[in-house]
């Protein structure tokens, strides 16, 4: 199962803390972070070193990874790792409440 169908069935919960465990590992991998330093999720993107170029990195894989298209202004709407989850967990439960729509009718 594709972890974005994984995802999708989680309640809404489960689905953020797995969003923050895998957004968090890739943007830590990203910036090299030894296994001592802390990312912290409530601190600007580029406060934590990122770049425009790293951002954009960051959005092609979890587009990838999640199967949701992810406009490039909501890494800059939504500015720390703490938005991007709720922003994102918010898309999939969307995409969740879509399909079973589209599946009941």
């Amino acid at each position: 199962m594709s972890i974005a169908r994984q995802l999708r069935r989680e309640s809404r919960t489960e689905r953020r803390d797995t969003l923050e465990e895998l957004i968090v590992a890739h943007m830590r991998e990203v910036l090299q972070m030894g296994d001592d330093e802390e990312l912290f999720v409530d601190r600007s993107y580029f406060d934590l070193g990122f770049t425009s170029l790293k951002l954009t990195d960051v959005r092609e894989y979890l587009q990838k990874l999640l199967d949701v298209r992810i406009d490039a202004t909501v890494l800059f709407n939504e500015p720390t790792v703490e938005h991007l989850v709720e922003h994102l967990a918010d898309v999939l439960s969307d995409a969740t409440h879509d399909r079973e729509v589209t599946d009941a009718a």
